[in-house]
């Protein structure tokens, strides 16, 4: 049994986690989310400060709450690609400080990999090979899961990311931020047939279309237009039907693309990750498509659809456990794509 203390700060959230293999003694959260709203969005340099006021509070309580000491810990682990450089410097020193000081073997773990893992949190006996589909504010991507450490990319979108799109619409309804979480209960309260709105497609130079590449580009411009002609119109914008109609098409969109992927690679076990995993639209569709073609479609719970560093902990355990550990000099870097990971370790 392998137990690790991981660190997650690759964007607003600062968060500290111990698993042991895949059981959580401990996953702490800060969220910075009140004061970002105020911007509208997340601001680099705030989220880096706010990391370091509140990083050494976040790794007592996690060891408090586990009730472990540093001789019940086998390595320590961060967050290290991608994400605000700023952001996972301070998560990615903390770590490489508390290795040293306690002798400790060190980790560095790529987001996405652990948004992959935060589905082991629940189902622990989930085998290789499936397909997860990662949605986030930053990442839309279909991953083919072939062991730890070996990823294949078979889709993702072209354009703005899925978190991204929900944010930016909130923005154009003058709803908030962040917001995904504010138009999935608008939607619940709408009528998602009310407007038509273009799902979004990707063209092939030889014709036809990507079956699992997506963009929600356009459909952020259709929903900005049907804004704008009913503010023309001098209607009261249905705020609500607007929001289903959205929610509605990117919850199709994914669910097409997931499915068809799936049974083309004759993968029966369907993962999903990142921040919209949380989306109640996406559940739905998804659950009834995987269903009609006696696939399995898991979700990770609520708490670890969102950045957390239970998923990286629950990752770095499964690296550790294979005997990689990465290098003190391991750098950070805000992009990096799955199929690179094995390049974190020596």
């Amino acid at each position: 049994m392998t137990t690790v203390l991981a660190i997650e700060t690759s964007c607003d959230e600062t968060a500290v986690a111990i698993v042991n293999n895949r059981d959580v003694c401990s996953n702490v959260v800060a969220s910075q989310i009140s004061i970002h709203k105020n911007y509208g969005g997340v601001v680099p340099e705030v989220a880096s400060r706010l990391h370091l006021e509140t990083i050494n509070s976040l790794i007592a309580l996690a060891l408090e709450q586990a009730q472990l000491d540093w001789k019940a810990i086998d390595g320590v682990a961060a967050t290290c690609a991608p994400g605000l450089v700023g952001a996972l410097l301070v998560g990615l020193t903390a770590a490489k400080t508390l290795s040293m000081v306690h002798s400790l073997p060190f980790l560095g773990i790529h987001h996405l990999e652990g948004h992959i893992y935060a589905n082991y949190l629940s189902e622990p006996t989930l085998e290789t090979p499936f397909l997860s589909l990662l949605v986030s504010g930053g990442h839309t991507s279909l991953i083919y899961v072939k062991d730890c450490g070996v990823y294949e990319n078979l889709g993702a979108t072209r354009d703005d990311a899925a978190g991204e799109a929900f944010d930016k619409v909130a923005r154009l309804l003058k709803l908030g931020y962040p917001g995904g979480p504010i138009i999935d209960q608008l939607a619940q309260q709408g009528n998602s047939s009310a407007f038509k709105l273009p799902e979004g497609r990707v063209s092939l130079p030889e014709g036809g279309y990507h079956p699992y590449d997506a963009s929600f580009s356009g459909l952020k411009t259709a929903v900005s237009r049907l804004v704008q002609q009913l503010e023309k119109d001098h209607h009261v914008i249905p705020v609500a039907d607007v929001a289903a109609s959205f929610q509605d098409t990117v919850a199709r969109a994914l669910t097409k693309r997931a499915i068809s992927c799936a049974l083309d690679y004759g993968l029966n076990t369907i993962t999903v990750g990142g921040g919209v995993a949380a989306n109640s639209g996406l559940r739905k569709h998804l659950l009834a498509a995987a269903e009609a073609h006696n696939l399995r479609v898991l979700f990770p719970p609520l708490k670890y659809c969102t950045d957390n560093a239970a998923m990286i902990a629950c990752c770095a355990t499964d690296h550790l456990n294979r005997g990689h550990i990465s290098s003190l000099n391991l750098g950070v870097e805000s992009r990096l794509s799955l199929s690179q990971v094995m390049k974190l370790y020596d």
